[in-house]
């Protein structure tokens, strides 16, 4: 395995890795049962002005 392959290779699973963790955490963040905690911080952050 030449250096340019190596690259390559790394480009790839980055590209890979990245993309999951962008799905995981959009995931994550409208999933049903985080609604309530989500809405109640962004009230709070409302009612301290």
């Amino acid at each position: 395995m030449d250096f340019e392959k190596m690259v390559l290779l790394s480009k790839e699973f980055s590209l890979i890795l990245f993309f999951l963790l962008f799905l995981a955490i959009v995931i994550w963040a409208f999933w049903p049962g985080n609604r309530q905690r989500f809405e109640k911080e962004g009230e709070k952050i409302l009612d301290e002005d």
